[in-house]
């Protein structure tokens, strides 16, 4: 039985100005597939996430979900799509102003029609679920360590039951453990809905554990897709000279 393609990207194309970040990106995201995104920073992998969520309109090229066109700038196509995805932001991104349990229920009360006290309880249930207790609901972000912060955002990435979750740098600025943590709890996050994952990262520890497929962003393209042992036996000297980060090799390093 053949796998069903959530996300399918066809020769996307977009720029700023004379800056072209994406070349012709050519990708399928199968349901229930987790998929990183690798590559060197500017490379287009934060742009490429954003066209996906309909945040950025490509230059030309297609992007279906679920057979379903959204680079056409239709606002009531993307606004459905939106209702699927949930979204793990490289710093967080937590108001400051809101408590935890706010910060997590934020959606359920402002786009689904939740009473405060309803989605608290629902709040309080996933926070268990990230590894955090009930006693830090209400407080603020800014109490909170970096790695807590991450398990909100997680929380709040996952309270609606997205089919379709993104990851941007979760393990950023995390030590090696707490990094593993979340990449537990990503990986059992996306089991426990049945979702469909796509996360950009640096992290090649992150990267090995956390993927069924890998394609490395370079130029604006995807210049390599396989699986994580394909990964560790390629010769291509691109992805072996960002996965070993080697200066040396064709990948230019600015100074």
């Amino acid at each position: 039985m053949a796998k069903e393609i959530k996300i399918k990207i066809r020769d996307l194309h977009k720029s700023f100005g004379k800056k072209h970040v994406l070349n012709g990106v050519d990708l399928d995201l199968y349901k229930g597939e987790s998929l990183v995104v690798i590559g060197g920073s500017g490379t287009g992998k934060s742009v490429l996430i954003k066209c996906i969520q309909g945040l950025l309109i490509p230059d030309s090229g297609s992007i279906e979900i679920d057979d379903i066109e959204i680079a056409n700038e239709n606002p009531d196509v993307i606004d459905s799509m939106h209702s699927k995805m949930g979204m793990l932001f490289q710093g967080g991104a937590l108001f400051d102003s809101l408590t935890v349990w706010e910060n997590v229920a934020f959606d359920l009360i402002q786009n689904r029609g939740f009473s405060k006290k309803e989605a608290k309880i629902v709040a309080i249930k996933v926070l268990r679920q990230v590894g955090l207790t009930e006693d830090i609901a209400d407080l603020y972000p800014s109490e909170l360590s970096g790695g807590m912060q991450k398990r909100v955002g997680l929380a709040r990435a996952v309270i609606t039951r997205p089919e379709i979750i993104f990851f941007d740098e979760p393990t950023t600025g995390l030590d090696p453990i707490m990094a593993d943590g979340i990449n537990d709890l990503i990986i059992e996050s996306a089991k426990d809905l049945g979702a469909t994952t796509l996360t950009i990262t640096h992290d090649m520890a992150s990267a090995r554990k956390i993927a069924d497929k890998i394609a490395m962003l370079y130029e604006g393209k995807i210049i390599w897709y396989g699986t994580v042992k394909e990964l560790d036996k390629t010769t291509n000297p691109y992805v072996r000279q960002f996965i070993n980060g080697s200066s040396k090799g064709p990948i230019k390093v600015e100074k």
